[in-house]
């Protein structure tokens, strides 16, 4: 079995993996690290991962994300999932597609637990814009949700 955490580098995503990292020491499962990037420039800007004035290379962002993900979990196996825009689907939006693909690949990894780094999954109300939110009723799998890192997280820069 599979511990999959969905990770954009985000602070909230950083202590999920550091959450899963250590479950896994105790359930002795493999950890992998998802990162679904989009062919959306806007959608990288919002997110941090290129500047105002800098190009969006989503190899490079993968690069980048790949080696932060090592700092916290070195022993995990990193899947990279690329998102090309769907002209046929106006009712999609870049949220929607990132969920759906955490979806597939969770079935297709078997996964046991899903990590989610995020401010308003499970809660009452969906903001449209929540993938937390969206993949965390999926009821083939357990949800771990992060909601703020610890003191001691990576993500806080206080190893």
């Amino acid at each position: 079995m599979v511990l999959l955490v969905p990770y954009d580098g985000s602070s909230l995503a950083t202590a999920a993996l550091a959450r899963a990292e250590e479950f896994s020491l105790f359930a002795d499962e493999e950890v992998v690290v998802l990162s679904v990037l989009p062919d959306d420039e806007e959608f990288a800007r919002t997110r941090g991962w290129v500047g105002a004035d800098e190009p969006y290379d989503p190899e490079a962002v993968a690069a980048d994300l790949r080696a932060r993900a090592r700092e916290i979990a070195p022993d995990a196996r990193f899947r990279v999932e690329r998102l090309e825009s769907d002209e046929s689907n106006l009712l999609a939006n870049v949220t929607t597609d990132i969920t759906r693909r955490i979806r597939e690949v969770a079935a297709e990894e078997d996964v046991s637990v899903l990590f989610i780094g995020s401010e308003n999954a499970g809660r009452v109300s969906r903001p449209l814009t929540s993938v937390g939110s969206s993949v965390s009723g999926d009821p083939r799998y357990d949800v771990h949700i992060v909601r703020h890192p610890r003191e001691n997280d990576p993500s806080r820069g206080e190893a």
